[in-house]
């Protein structure tokens, strides 16, 4: 049997090593070099994981889903990739593996790894459930595992009153953000029940009950993805955080709930008639949330609170493409709503890069200086050369400079506005 006529199985199974790897864990702290080799075991897992899914997304037809016996009561768990999940999944492991390798030597400065490493690998397991799932049940389950290891990740240095106001804060939002998403679930499932997301789609539900369903998971991701004004706890626990990790919350956990947004817009529960109504509040929404996040950067002067403030502008300008896409939908132009679909899939792998590079750029700088004060790094260009200079890319690039790739997918969002 190939491998990806069993690519469901390989994918659980791997997600499932991650987890073992995270209970693992105290194991690795017991030795000096333990940390280079539990990054080293989460780095390997991911790169196979990112492999598989690019295999996966390039497949026709897309491999069956694997069922289990497990989840709620006379129910089952599906677990499986299609186009959307397989594309989301190659692009996060794919980060997670260039962060796990910078870790193996970012680790080594950890002050406490036993507060860090249990909880990484969780986190990458928690990320990829969410993009496995197939059915309402695992999918909160993996957001879950997903949003308390990264607060307890945030919280990992918890002696600093700061860094404990910003774990409660992300905390209170998933908390919130989590609930949102139930109650969309519920709407879509109704009394007659039926969790995989294929009974849902064939469910007959009202446009009503849909829009809700879509107002509610609007708000429970972008919670998560830090749209305003729910964007609270984002340049708080970004400093708080390490900084592979923040490379990870805000390169490719944000894009979780892009993802997760997406699912529901226009697979679970597509709009209809309302989708121009609703894709012109997501267009006024990110657009502000875009203004909002690169005037707060540009007054900011901590440098891991300035690339969270970027964050947010970034997210802003996806959430406007998604909802430029549901509107062009509702009007039946369907070639302006590829374009913008298109554009907001695009932006999403290129912020991934550019803010995942840009926060391991600032662990090196911050570890290297001991502060994250930007007016305190005067003349690092002489003494970290290369680091510098890498850092500088990412910075023309998320300023969206020609030709780097910040310049394609924002270029492409403004023939999209045009269209």
């Amino acid at each position: 049997m190939s491998v990806l006529a069993t690519a469901a199985t390989w994918a659980a199974t791997g997600t499932g090593a991650l987890l073992a790897l995270a209970a693992l864990a105290p194991a690795f702290t017991r030795s000096r070099r333990g940390s280079v080799w539990f990054y080293g075991a989460s780095a390997l897992l991911s790169g196979a994981l990112a492999l598989l899914a690019g295999m996966v997304l390039l497949a026709s037809p897309h491999p069956a889903p694997l069922a289990l016996p497990l989840g709620l009561p006379f129910g089952r768990t599906e677990l499986g990739w299609d186009a959307l999940s397989a594309g989301f999944a190659a692009l996060i492991n794919l980060v997670a593996t260039i962060v796990g390798v910078y870790a193996m030597g970012y680790g080594a400065h950890e002050p406490e790894p036993r507060r860090v490493l249990p909880f990484y690998a969780a986190f990458l397991a928690g990320m990829n459930l969410v993009l496995l799932s197939n059915d309402a049940f695992s999918f909160l389950v993996g957001w879950e595992f997903m949003s308390l290891a990264s607060w307890a990740l945030v919280v990992s240095q918890d002696r600093d009153a700061a860094n404990r106001r910003a774990g409660f804060v992300y905390l209170t939002m998933a908390f919130g953000g989590t609930l949102m998403l139930l109650l969309a679930f519920g709407l879509l499932t109704g009394i007659a029940g039926g969790y995989e997301f294929e009974r849902i789609r064939a469910a007959a539900v009202s446009n009503t009950a849909a829009v809700g369903a879509l107002a509610l998971a609007f708000a429970g991701t972008g919670s998560k993805a830090g749209l305003v004004p729910l964007h609270a706890w984002l340049p708080l626990a970004h400093p708080a955080a390490p900084s592979h990790v923040s490379a990870l919350m805000s390169g490719v956990m944000t894009k979780v709930a892009v993802y997760g947004f997406a699912r529901f817009a226009f697979d679970l529960a597509p709009p209809g008639g309302s989708g121009a109504g609703l894709g012109a509040v997501l267009i006024v929404l990110g657009a502000a949330t875009a203004v909002f996040g690169v005037t707060a950067a540009a007054l900011e002067t901590d440098i891991k609170r300035c690339l969270a403030y970027s964050t947010i502008e970034n997210i802003g300008l996806i959430f406007a493409a998604l909802g430029l896409t549901l509107a062009f939908q509702s009007a039946g132009m369907q070639a302006a709503a590829a374009l913008a679909f298109t554009t907001a899939l695009l932006h999403i792998v290129n912020h991934a890069l550019m803010k995942s590079l840009l926060f391991l750029g600032a662990g090196a700088v911050v570890t290297a200086v001991g502060a994250r004060d930007l007016n305190a790094f005067g003349g690092l260009a002489r003494r970290m050369t290369w680091t510098m200079g890498v850092m500088l890319v990412g910075a023309m690039a998320i300023a969206a400079l020609p030709p780097l790739n910040g310049f394609v997918s924002e270029w492409l969002l403004l023939q999209s506005v045009l269209a």
